[in-house]
């Protein structure tokens, strides 16, 4: 072979992680290729072996399902090579069929004959074809696509997309379950029922009578019977900045300190109270704490990080890195919630992730219900790669889910795992995600936008 020859065949794959012999050749050249031995010069091609024709986005599909309930968005990007396409999560729940619009009338048409290994390129030229961007709507549109693009670039190269992102750091993902309760007894036996399943860090929410608490499993007595857009609830935060530290104390002197106990303030309360309960808290150590203040609030990190040592928690309503980058550089976190589709995918999170290790700061990832299987799929695979990886939200799916999404991630004694399949490792049924078709007034959106303070003034849900 001539030195021309040799440089050519060896350029073949550059684009994709320098391995040329995954990306270029054909399945049957892509297996010859990977029995060569470790360390062993890959070998030149076979005589009459042929390149993949070049790869272009045919389409892509917006699929919007709820076999739990919950509505979710996932895209599809399929691609001119035969069964070769990819699935991503572009789950806001509360505005599908805004995501879907934007994703169907104006990603769509932006993407067709697209190259969809150029994930970079796709990503920055989609972001600035709308010159206002930012934002939920946006955000999950593009990240659809992105995801989807990394689960086609794994099942090109045959490998996982966790080792596109540099391999395992882990082998496996830890995990927090949420709990709640009505009285600090009703959240300890939810807290021993999650230990016992191998939980080792798990939420602790208490309802509070007579109040709208977020995060705590409402009495049946207390559900309202009336589905309105005009069924006002109740929310004063000082009874529960007052009962919230009582519970964590109730739980240390039962529990003892081994578990780790979580605690999501979701941006309800006045900042000045938000500080005082958090000092509050600090004596009965928990892993982190949620949300403190809302995304507008931001500034009062600064006030609080001088004052407690309490781990602190922040990010899944954050859409602009501008929102973020301070609070990171500034070392006034400990962990970075985003929510993954919400920023646009997992090409900007990455590079979060990069971000925040620089700066001591551990991933936590959000992941409700809310996201879509294969939301938590990309969750798990960048779990696994990112060296500051510092715990996982999850649930366990219904049977439904597992049906409609085939390869959902696994959890097993409080650990996430994916398979080692290529891509993301997860597909979709969509004949069985047409069963359950999504309603467009779920209770929470107007449960939400109808909380009021006592005297009826609109407050953060």
């Amino acid at each position: 072979m001539q030195r021309r020859d040799w440089l050519k065949w060896t350029s073949l794959g550059a684009g994709v992680l320098g391995l040329p012999c995954l990306a270029a050749l054909r399945p049957n050249d892509r297996a010859s290729c990977a029995d060569t031995a470790p360390g062993a010069p890959t070998p030149p091609p076979a005589v009459g072996a042929q390149k993949l024709p070049p790869l272009r986005i045919t389409d892509v599909k917006t699929i919007l399902t709820a076999p739990a309930g919950i509505r979710l968005v996932v895209v599809k990007v399929l691609t001119n090579e035969p069964g070769l396409y990819g699935l991503g999560c572009a789950t806001f729940t509360q505005r599908p069929r805004v995501v879907e619009t934007a994703i169907d009338k104006y990603l769509r048409p932006f993407l067709l004959g697209k190259d969809p290994l150029q994930i970079e390129d796709i990503w920055q030229s989609s972001f600035v074809s709308s010159y206002w961007r930012n934002g939920p709507v946006l955000g999950n549109a593009l990240s659809g696509v992105d995801i989807a693009l990394w689960d086609i670039l794994g099942k090109r190269a045959g490998v996982p997309v966790y080792q596109l992102f540099g391999g395992r750091c882990r082998r496996a993902v830890d995990t927090y379950r949420h709990t709640s309760g009505s009285t600090p007894q009703e959240v300890e036996a939810a807290v021993r029922k999650a230990m016992a399943q191998g939980y080792r860090h798990i939420r602790v929410q208490l309802s509070i009578k007579g109040l709208s608490t977020y995060g705590a499993s409402r009495p049946p007595a207390e559900t309202p019977k009336t589905a309105s857009n005009n069924r006002p609830e109740v929310w004063e935060p000082r009874r529960y900045t007052r009962a919230i530290p009582k519970l964590f104390e109730h739980l240390r002197k039962q529990l003892g300190d081994e578990v780790e106990l979580l605690h999501d303030m979701h941006e309800r309360i006045p900042p000045i109270l938000a500080m005082q309960m958090v000092r509050d808290l600090e004596q009965y150590h928990p892993f982190f704490v949620e949300d403190p203040f809302s995304p507008e609030d931001v500034g009062y990190f600064s006030k609080l990080r001088p004052l407690t040592s309490t781990p602190l928690a922040m990010g899944e309503l954050f859409n602009n890195p501008n929102e973020w980058l301070p609070l990171v550089s500034g070392r006034l976190i400990d962990f970075i919630r985003i929510h993954i589709s919400q920023v646009g995918g997992l090409t900007p999170a990455r590079k979060i992730a990069t971000l925040c290790d620089f700066f001591g700061v551990r991933t936590a990832w959000h992941g409700p219900g809310d996201v879509s299987p294969v939301g938590h799929a990309a969750n798990v695979h960048l779990d696994l790669a990112v060296p500051n990886f510092g715990i996982q939200e999850a649930r366990e799916f219904t049977q439904a889910e597992k049906e409609v999404f085939p390869g959902c991630p696994e959890v097993k004694d409080g650990y996430l795992n994916v398979s080692d399949k290529p891509g993301l490792g997860i597909d979709l049924d969509e004949k069985l995600a047409a069963k359950f078709p999504i309603k467009d007034d779920p209770s929470f959106d107007m449960r939400w936008g109808n909380l009021r303070r006592q005297d009826g003034s609109s407050t953060r849900p």
